[in-house]
């Protein structure tokens, strides 16, 4: 294992020395590619050495279980997060459902960025909301044990006038990218806040909950898309006046 890959390049060799196959070690990089295009460092290609001290099956594929009760279901069964979510938005883009897709994927992390999933289901026309949890990293604000993952919650809404607006917030004071990469000690992984902090805690519990209850003990996700009635967007960003929204480059 070396340490954080140069560019791109050194990325995908690194990614396919792991066994992935060329198009899923692709997928993978161009997300994480990405995150350092919007500098988040943390979630791009310091992400690789991680990776690689991961045991992972390179072979496995999420599997879509059917729809059952208006819930479009998926397990993992193995495979990364990141290529989970890849599958279920092609999936989405390519069948371009009419009405809402609420969407269940079980065993699913680790999940990178979730504003990159929202971004491209904003890019094909849909209003997006996605929440995904993680190992227990984050204790109760009076302290304790880990309770709750950071469980990231993200929003993307397209607009006729150019790009969407893309909210995606952890819910932790620092990521768990932050202490991988030795930018913060685990011991500042803790709801964010300050004094305020039962906020953040309080809504990591609720998404802790909601996705355990739909997808099941192990880490997952949980993603609703629909068609917008209305494009807001636009009048949001004459509001503004100019200012720097959620998502903007």
């Amino acid at each position: 294992m070396g340490g954080i890959p140069v560019d791109a390049v050194e990325a995908l060799a690194r990614l396919r020395a792991l066994g992935l196959s060329a198009a899923d070690a692709q997928t993978l990089c161009n997300h994480l590619e990405d995150a350092e295009r919007r500098g988040k460092h943390t979630h791009g290609f310091a992400r690789v050495p991680w990776l690689e001290a991961q045991a992972l099956d390179p072979s496995a594929r999420p599997v879509c279980l059917g729809t059952q009760d208006g819930v479009e279901r998926w397990d993992g069964a193995g495979a990364l997060g990141y290529l989970v979510l890849a599958a279920v938005c092609d999936r989405i883009v390519s069948t371009r459902p009419d009405g809402p897709r609420l969407v269940v994927a079980g065993r699913c992390f680790p999940t990178g960025v979730l504003g990159y999933w929202v971004r491209q289901l904003a890019g094909a026309g849909y209003v997006a909301v996605l929440t995904a949890t993680s190992p227990r990293r984050l204790p109760h604000p009076d302290g304790g044990p880990p309770l709750t993952g950071t469980n990231p919650l993200a929003i993307g809404v397209p607009s006729s006038s150019g790009d969407p607006v893309v909210v995606d917030v952890s819910m932790g004071a620092v990521t768990h990218g932050d202490v991988l990469t030795g930018r913060a000690q685990a011991a500042d992984l803790v709801p964010f806040g300050g004094e305020q902090a039962h906020k953040a805690f309080a809504l990591a519990v609720g998404l802790e909950l909601l996705v355990g209850a739909l997808a099941g003990p192990e880490s997952g996700a949980v993603l609703l898309a629909v068609r917008p009635e209305h494009d807001p967007v636009p009048a949001f960003r004459a509001l503004a006046a100019g200012l720097r929204l959620p998502g903007d480059a």
